[in-house]
Order: C-alpha cells, then sequence, then structure tokens
C-alpha cells in the first residue's frame, strides 16, 4: 500500500512540474507580466513624448508666431528696423538669463 502512494505522489509531482516551470509556465508568465507592464510605461511615455513634438510640428507649420519666438530666443535674430537693448548686470554675483535662470558663479 506504501508504495501506491509513492507512486501517486510521483505522479502528482510529474504533472505539476510542467505547469510551474515548463513552456507557459506560471513562473513564465508572472516575468512576461511584469515585462508587458513594463513596456506599458515605456509607451506611455513616448506617445506623451510624441505628442508634445507633434503639437510643436503643427504649430511650427502653420504659425508665424512661433518661428519667429525660436529665432529670437535660441538664434538672437532681431527683425527689420527693430532696435536691441541688452541690459548688462554690473552684480557679477548672479546674472539672469534670457530664460529667467540664473547663473551663478
Amino acid at each position: 500500500m506504501r508504495w501506491v502512494y509513492l507512486i501517486l505522489v510521483a505522479l502528482l509531482i510529474l504533472l505539476q512540474y510542467p505547469l510551474w516551470f515548463g513552456k507557459g509556465g506560471w513562473l513564465k508568465v508572472w516575468d512576461l507580466a511584469g515585462k508587458v507592464e513594463e513596456q506599458k510605461r515605456l509607451n506611455q511615455k513616448t506617445q506623451m513624448r510624441n505628442a508634445v513634438l507633434d503639437a510643436e510640428v503643427r504649430d511650427l507649420k502653420q504659425g508665424v508666431d512661433a518661428a519667429e519666438e525660436r529665432a529670437r530666443s535660441e538664434l538672437g535674430m532681431v527683425k527689420r528696423n527693430e532696435i536691441f537693448f541688452q541690459i548688462v548686470n554690473e552684480n557679477p554675483v548672479s546674472s539672469v538669463t534670457a530664460a529667467g535662470d540664473v547663473n551663478l558663479p
């Protein structure tokens, strides 16, 4: 009778092995579920970045104001018949850039 129990336990273990460690076992399913969640987060970040870039491209294609603003801020350009004034801060401790950031020496 003892042999029957041992054989049944061995069969139970053999049947459980593919469930836990096989090709479609629970451990692999849990691992893949984690990878799927990580990829979803990455996709969401990428979609948000793409939406910002798309809005910027549409703005540059449709409006002149965005191109003018970029030319002024990034390239330092001015319009014709426009007078440019540059205010130099005499305080050497800190200076304020055009973007409003404070630069300390």
